[in-house]
């Protein structure tokens, strides 16, 4: 399944190389021309029937992870967060390291060696560690350096009714969608776009939508779910199963209005289930592409995805294919009716 290929890869923010080279092979044959820019950012124009609409639909290929800044003399390697990350699930989770893939757990001061007030605590990422089984400083430089990139280490499993778990779903979700858009006959000529460092300040997105001449920028995610019993319903950001989310704003944009309802609209027509992503934290591409030139109308559709910025995020199959058709219905009545 593509969407196994893609979370397979590795792509911390700044090291998207092995991604980029999985995408680049999926859409090399569906697509007019590819260029990658100084970023790293891939941006592919697939021709349409229809040319007088510019329209960008864009993904980050990007993940969390982390960076060495340390081996102590022990041979326990210190790291550093590219991304937001909550220290409390790094713990006794497998990780890689660097270009030849060294395996490793992430580990902490045993529970009953913690003093009383300690366990009271939440653990700090300064007090974590990854162990590669090494004895001492000098084998573990044999084998990790400075600088070396972490990825997390998960498989991909699906389970359950519908469910899949795997790493990297923020945002390796969209990028599927994306490369089925520009796999597809599209009636729309489209400018697709996978950024890099999205996880660390939209700065992929930032150089990229400088160099594009579009009406409309479609930015697809995979965003927060939090449906579960101890969180208000009014908090729970996305619900699993209820379809794809259409946001009105969040942390670094307000959506055009004009193009949110025609979205909504397309939905209930096609009688596509969806949901409004119910926050205004965090944010997406978006925030640079609709402020880029003169400015761009954006939207943005998204997967829920329990669990983000872990190695166990778990998505619906269901939501998936909804985002997918919804994107479809959308480009073709954009294709019919214009962007009036």
């Amino acid at each position: 399944m593509l969407l196994k290929r893609l979370t397979d890869a590795l792509g911390v923010s700044g090291n998207e190389k092995e991604i980029r080279e999985v995408i680049i092979d999926e859409i090399k044959n569906y697509v007019d021309n590819i260029k990658i820019d100084t970023m790293g950012n891939i941006i592919a124009y697939k021709k349409g029937k229809r040319e007088d609409i510019n329209v960008a639909v864009a993904a980050h290929m990007d993940e969390v992870g982390f960076i060495v800044k340390g081996i102590d003399d022990s041979g326990l390697i210190k790291f550093a967060p590219i991304g937001g990350m909550d220290a409390r699930v790094l713990v006794s989770k497998q990780v890689i390291i660097g270009k030849n893939k060294i395996n490793g757990v992430i580990g902490a001061k045993a529970i009953h060696m913690q003093k009383p007030d300690e366990r009271k605590q939440a653990i700090s990422i300064n007090e974590l560690y990854i162990d590669i089984g090494c004895k001492t400083k000098a084998e573990t430089e044999k084998l990790v350096q400075m600088g070396d990139y972490i990825a997390f280490y998960s498989e991909y499993v699906e389970f359950g009714r519908n469910r899949i778990k795997a790493k990297a779903l923020d945002n390796r979700v969209g990028c599927a969608i994306l490369i089925e858009l520009l796999k597809s006959e599209t009636p729309l000529s489209i400018t697709g776009v996978f950024s890099v460092q999205e996880e660390v300040g939209l700065r992929g997105a930032e150089v990229v939508a400088n160099q594009i001449d579009i009406d409309l920028a479609i930015v697809l995610e995979g965003t927060t779910c939090s449906d579960i019993p101890s969180i208000d319903p009014h908090l729970q950001v996305t619900e699993l199963d209820k379809g794809p989310a259409i946001s009105l704003m969040d942390r670094t944009s307000i959506y055009n209005r004009k193009f949110v309802d025609m979205l909504v609209k397309t939905a209930t027509e096609s009688e596509i289930p969806w949901q409004y992503r119910r926050s205004s934290f965090g944010g997406n591409d978006a925030g640079k592409f609709h402020t880029a030139k003169g400015g761009t109308p954006c939207v943005s559709l998204a997967v829920p995805c329990r669990y983000i910025h872990s190695p166990v995020s778990v998505l619906s199959k269901d939501d998936y294919y909804n985002c997918k058709n919804l994107l479809f219905k959308f480009v073709d009545r954009i294709s019919e009716r214009g962007l009036l």
